[in-house]
């Protein structure tokens, strides 16, 4: 007996293919069919984006590194006026202050980290200033999130001289320095206060969420699913809040947590240059850091302490953006 050509091979295969696929109709439960080798198909069922993302991100270490950070920064924000062991502005130890020999008290039984040169305990202080520090982040990327999706479903939906007009003005802002920007916002407040700080960076975050969202919108105009509404008649409005807002809103959200980490870093900066709240009785990180320098040379400490819940705060918001990225980003899943 003659061994088979090739030429039946490679039929006996191709028939194999279209038996396997003349089964996949008959599957529950909305699986999918995969065909790995001829004769043998993958009859899981399929995966969302968002499951897909998560299995990724439940394994990923980066990421629960920063989302157990970000959890820890979140918690203690806020309960951080129940757990202070004391009040942040009160001067406990001011009677051991002495401007020429002691101006900053150590560490002693209840004050485990000192105290600033107004005798207040440091720890309460760290303690108290993280709610700070979560009312700013999240309040100034929530506004830049709004003004940016209002610019950018101008853009994107409508076109023509209105989506040019709002990526020159996008342009202009984006191409001047961020912190320089919300310096120069948050100067012309004839009052300083944490809501200028907040406002100021708030217009600085608008432009970028404008630009990626008009950038999404834009991709979502040109889809099949549009196109298709368009052609049964559907209204301009229901287009794009139905169909083209939803599918683009995905990327603006991943930003938006990286955002956090660069709204706490602004945030700290314009209170070390003394552009926010000027009652130093409510403990900012950024504020602690400014009042520092005095004693940079002779107690670091009193610097080191709040840069390091600066660093560490923006690192947790960064991996956990970055994480976030990539597993949804279609081109990185396997």
């Amino acid at each position: 007996m003659s061994p088979r050509n090739p030429m039946s091979r490679k039929k006996d295969r191709i028939d194999a293919l279209a038996r396997t696929a003349g089964r996949e109709p008959a599957l529950a439960g909305g699986g999918s069919v995969a065909v790995l080798d001829a004769g043998t198909v993958d009859e899981s069922p399929g995966v969302s984006l968002i499951a897909s993302a998560w299995r990724r991100l439940r394994r990923d270490p980066v990421f629960l590194l920063g989302a157990g950070i970000t959890v820890i920064f979140v918690v203690l924000a806020l309960i951080a006026p129940w757990i202070a062991p004391h009040d942040p502005a009160a001067g406990l130890l001011i009677d051991k202050v002495r401007p020429q020999t002691n101006p900053v008290p150590g560490a002693e039984p209840g004050f485990p980290l000192g105290a600033d040169d107004r005798g207040r305990d440091l720890l309460s202080r760290l303690i108290v200033g993280s709610r700070q520090t979560l009312l700013v982040g999240v309040m100034a990327t929530l506004f830049g999130l709004l003004g940016g999706l209002v610019l950018g479903i101008l853009a994107g939906a409508i076109g023509g001289w209105v989506d040019s007009a709002v990526m020159r003005t996008v342009d202009v802002l984006l191409s001047i320095p961020s912190l320089l920007l919300a310096m120069s916002i948050a100067a012309l407040a004839s009052q300083p206060s944490q809501w200028t700080v907040i406002i100021a960076i708030a217009i600085v975050q608008i432009p970028i969420f404008a630009r990626l969202l008009r950038g999404s919108m834009l991709v979502q105009r040109s889809s099949d699913h549009v196109l298709a509404a368009r052609s049964l008649g559907v209204r301009p409005s229901p287009i794009v809040f139905r169909h083209m807002l939803p599918n683009s809103l995905g990327p603006v959200i991943v930003q938006a947590t990286l955002v956090l980490a660069t709204a706490v870093i602004d945030a700290a900066a314009l209170a070390f240059l003394g552009l926010g709240n000027p009652n130093d009785d409510i403990p900012v990180w950024g504020q602690m850091r400014g009042r520092a320098q005095t004693y940079i040379y002779d107690h670091p400490s009193l610097a080191i302490y709040p840069a390091l819940c600066i660093i560490t705060v923006a690192l947790g918001f960064t991996l956990m953006g970055e994480s976030l990225r990539e597993a949804l980003d279609p081109k990185s899943r396997r």
